[in-house]
């Protein structure tokens, strides 16, 4: 008996199903299949965590790196800036003469190319010699005879008188300090008794001679210890070793004091005359007084100069000796207080400007503006 097509249709979709069940992993399969990848995932995860910790400690090396450099080229840039300090002198900054040496580079003396000339004078030069004075201010004249003839070896008289000269003689010069003795003048005031009542009287004190020492001694005083600025002491020295005139420290003072009240009034008029000077060249310098820092000032003009010590370097100095507005030429060097202080007519100084310009030609051939140079020819 053969089968109707509907059975048959029954038997091939069941050994289809069967045919696609077969194709299929089993549940097994996929729990396994997931446990590999699993696996592979938390691999992947700590490679990439092991990355990342070799990135960032990577990173860090690079900073730490690059603060080093940047530490080496910041000390690079001191060590230059203090280089470049050193080899400043007085050519090619404001710093004065005096600080030329051990503080600095000093600066170039002479020629550049050594001579082939012998030192001294050379055939030719005119002498300089110390010139005579007239034989009628000599102090003394003393002459001097030949005890015999150069030529024949006789004897010659030995008084000037007696022997006969021809021409003008050799003149010769030489200078000396006389010996050096205080010069003390006592002042006597007698009581002088009076023919008309018996009674004595005697004369006043001039003003003029009130105090222990002259005039002249005075102002040597005052001239050490200002001008040349000589401890108290070592001029009580000087005094007593070389005039020996014997003083106190307290006199040095109060010679001193003497002088700057005899001195008030013509520097009074001449600071009144300074804001009306046509031109002023002003500069001021650092002051020691009593150990404590001050500021001198010196204000130059046509027929005198007025110095003044200060406890400021600032325009208030400026304001106090020339008024709020200066109406003629200032002349400085550049320092931020003149261009500040005054708006009128200004003269720079050449010195400083010289300076400047030497001081930026040595600063171009430095090795930190070499790198720059080269690091712009390389980024341009």
């Amino acid at each position: 008996m053969s089968a109707t097509p509907a059975h048959g249709t029954r038997r091939q979709g069941a050994a289809a199903n069967r045919h696609l069940h077969s194709d299929q992993p089993s549940r097994e399969e996929l729990h396994r299949e997931n446990e590999r990848l699993l696996r592979e995932n938390q691999d992947l995860r700590r490679k990439v965590a092991e990355r990342e910790r070799q990135i960032a400690e990577r990173e860090k090396q690079i900073a730490d790196a690059e603060k080093q450099i940047a530490d080496a080229e910041k000390q690079i840039a001191d060590l230059e800036r203090q280089l470049a300090g050193r080899k400043k002198n007085s050519t090619n900054s404001s710093k004065p003469p005096s600080s030329d040496g051990l503080a600095g580079e000093q600066r170039p003396r002479g020629r550049k190319h050594k001579s082939k000339s012998k030192p001294g004078a050379q055939p030719g030069h005119p002498g300089h010699h110390r010139p005579l004075v007239p034989s009628a201010e000599a102090s003394a004249i003393e002459v001097l005879l030949p005890e015999q003839c150069g030529h024949c070896g006789g004897s010659l008289p030995q008084k000037p008188d007696k022997v006969t000269t021809a021409g003008e003689p050799r003149r010769h010069q030489v200078t000396e300090v006389p010996p050096v003795k205080a010069h003390i003048t006592e002042y006597q005031f007698p009581n002088v008794v009076c023919g008309h009542c018996g009674k004595t009287t005697r004369a006043p004190l001039p003003e003029e001679i009130r105090g222990d020492f002259g005039p002249r001694l005075t102002a040597l005083i005052a001239y050490w210890t200002v001008v040349c600025r000589l401890p108290r002491r070592l001029v009580e020295a000087l005094l007593a070793h070389v005039l020996s005139i014997e003083i106190s420290l307290g006199s040095t003072q109060k010679a001193w004091e003497e002088v700057s009240r005899a001195v008030e009034q013509p520097v009074q008029q001449l600071q009144e005359q300074l804001p009306r000077e046509a031109v002023l060249n002003v500069d001021e310098t650092g002051w020691r007084t009593n150990g404590k820092k001050r500021w001198i000032w010196a204000l130059v003009a046509q027929q005198f100069v007025f110095y003044v010590v200060a406890s400021t370097r600032g325009a208030e100095v400026l304001v106090s000796l020339l008024g709020a507005v200066f109406r003629g030429i200032l002349c400085s060097d550049r320092w931020v207080v003149y261009l500040t202080y005054h708006s009128g007519p200004m003269q720079l100084c050449w010195a400083h400007l010289k300076r400047n310009i030497l001081g930026i030609a040595e600063y171009a051939r430095s090795p930190d503006q070499e790198r720059r140079r080269t690091a712009h020819l390389v980024t341009g």
